[in-house]
């Protein structure tokens, strides 16, 4: 899953000029303008046509919901059930008007291991199903999770800002609509080739449309044209292309190796189920979840527990800093996701060795999209690090190449630590001052450590812990440091802030704070002191494509008469140490 953002400048090309709309009881007020579901000027191609016509079917039915089709006998179930529950649909009439806003059921998918919380702990004994439904008006993902056994919605969960995974039929509208538009007929002097076109379930957003900050959903297929590539930025509530944008991707081989993925064995032994670790010291669960990347839970050292669980919840990567334009992506499981970049091979135990001993272990997982290393592909490295001193590191790396030569790339880590008394405090030069309600920081160039590197410390009442120590290129991963965001959020026991699958959270192109995370802090932030916590890490880095300096970059170069990828990764991640094992105060 992928999420595209654009800041537009003046020589942007749209395809803005909109007139006659369709006149349908279907918006809403949104940033003091009126939001209008169909476009005021389309091709009106035969998919576009049957789209509205099944969009003003669904505003006459009550609830105002479309529904998915093709489900099996406990898919159905829990579709039924979710839409019955009144949680599940309260927003989907105006709360004034009482107008329809048009929605639609995304998916309707099994509960896996990294969907379970307190509310759905009977689905381990249980057929539960997560239903996905999104509020194109609000721009709001609602997702039900539903025991079909029990005939029952064990709880509702609202993300605000957000929108689930693109379902197949709306990927083949999107290329339909790019395909037969005058805007890229008219750029490329030809109609592409639907098969052609990279990335349709990619989600985006742009500036001076309603695409911006995702307020409708749009997705943005890309075409690979020699060194450029074309986005063509298609809005999918109001059925357009509002926008198409070159970007420089460098020299590309046609030829591509043929990517082997052992998928079906992934999903049945990484996917669908739990393994198991306990060396030197800790014990830890892991799995591959749908868009979460590798979760680990359960971690404990010496048998005191340390994680309820991690995560790589997104991998933002914004092009160009003045246009401010890219991809949010999600990776995961090969099956039963649209993660935008699939896990590739199994999950990999390795020993940390440094000066030839043996100081730890790590889980690796690596990503990679098809065509990798060709333009608008990608390969993420995500590896937790245990050390036999009681200290880890959750670490990720991109290893390029992206969709052009411009790019800052923000993965958000999620860290969820045991205990019910936890505070967070954070070095000011003088000594350490505690976090009392929900906050963020940012590193930067003077932030202030202790003489250990330090700039946070997570402890409990017994003054028991971790100091965090973020990356600034000391831990010989040849790294450029992170210069990330910290955020601390309370870890409430009713509610799910975070714990399940999380739909991609942040748009990929802020260079502020609102990177996702704020969405558990905002508007009302709660007090943490002496509470269950969850930190959120995101790094900043920037990718280079210079000759001798390249940076989160790779290209394939002939060797003995074969393609060879060169790979210069960028690599992120804060150490977590203990803080009895330092002997710090």
């Amino acid at each position: 899953m992928r999420v595209f953002f654009l800041l537009v400048i003046a020589s942007f090309s749209f395809a803005c000029n909109r007139t006659n709309s369709v006149s349908v009881p279907s918006s809403i007020k949104n940033d003091g303008e009126t939001a209008t579901l169909f476009p005021r000027e389309t091709s009106q191609t035969e998919l576009v046509k049957q789209r509205i016509e099944k969009i003003k079917e669904t505003l006459k039915l009550e609830p105002p919901i479309l529904s998915a089709e093709n489900l099996d006998e406990f898919q159905t179930k829990a579709q039924v059930a979710a839409i019955k529950d009144v949680r599940f649909i309260e927003n989907v009439r105006d709360e004034n008007s009482k107008e329809a806003l048009f929605n639609q059921i995304f998916a309707v998918n099994p509960l896996r291991d990294g969907d379970f919380t307190n509310a759905t702990a009977n689905c381990k004994q249980s057929k539960c199903y997560r239903v996905e439904m999104y509020n194109f008006a609000k721009n709001l993902t609602i997702n039900a999770f539903v025991d079909v056994n029990a005939n029952q919605v064990l709880a509702v969960n609202k993300i605000p800002n957000t929108q689930p995974d693109v379902p197949q039929s709306l990927q083949n509208l999107a290329l339909d609509i790019a395909v037969n538009s005058p805007e890229v007929l008219q750029t490329l002097g030809y109609k592409p080739d639907q098969k052609d076109l990279l990335m349709s379930a990619t989600k985006t957003a742009l500036n001076k449309t309603r695409c911006e900050r995702s307020l409708h959903l749009c997705v943005a297929p890309t075409l690979v044209k020699g060194e450029k590539a074309l986005w063509t930025i298609v809005d999918l509530t109001d059925l357009a292309v509002v926008g198409v944008r070159w970007t420089q991707v460098g020299n590309v081989e046609k030829t591509v190796t043929e990517r082997r993925i052992e998928d079906e064995y992934l999903t049945a032994k990484y996917c669908e189920t739990k393994t198991s670790v306990e060396k030197n010291g800790w014990k830890l669960d892991y799995m591959l979840t749908n868009s979460d990347g590798l979760k680990i839970e359960a971690a404990s050292f010496n048998g005191k527990p340390v994680l309820n669980s991690a995560k790589l919840v997104d991998w933002h990567v914004s092009y160009s800093k003045n246009e401010g334009f890219g991809y949010s992506d999600a990776v995961g499981c090969p099956y039963f996701s649209h993660a935008a970049v699939i896990a590739s091979e199994a999950p990999k135990v390795v020993e940390l060795v440094k000066n030839g001993q043996t100081v730890g272990f790590a889980i690796e997982q690596k990503y990679v999209s098809e065509g990798y290393p060709n333009p608008c592909n990608y390969s993420y490295l995500q590896s937790y690090e245990f050390y036999n001193n009681g200290s880890f590191r959750p670490a990720v790396a991109s290893l390029g190449r992206g969709c052009g030569n411009d790019g800052t790339y923000r993965p958000v880590t999620r860290i969820s630590f045991a205990g019910e008394q936890n505070t967070l405090a954070e070095w000011n030069g003088n000594g350490w001052k505690n976090w009392i309600s929900e906050a963020w920081a940012m590193q930067k160039p003077d932030t202030i450590y202790t003489k250990e590197g330090f700039q946070f410390k997570l402890s409990d009442v017994s003054g028991q812990g971790f100091y965090v120590e973020p990356n600034r290129g000391q831990f010989g991963d040849n790294s450029r440091g992170d210069f990330a965001y910290l955020y601390a959020t309370k870890n409430a026991e009713d509610r799910d802030e975070g714990e399940s699958d999380l739909v991609t959270i942040g748009p990929c192109c802020n260079t502020d704070y609102k990177q996702g995370p704020e969405k558990f802090i905002e508007p009302a932030p709660e007090n943490i002191e002496n509470s269950p916590l969850v930190l959120w890490y995101v790094s900043q880095m920037k990718n280079d494509d210079t000759k001798g300096k390249e940076y989160c970059w790779a290209e394939k170069y002939v060797e003995n008469g074969v393609y060879k990828i060169k790979v210069s990764p960028c690599n992120s991640g804060a150490m977590f140490v203990p803080i009895k094992s330092e002997g710090q105060k």
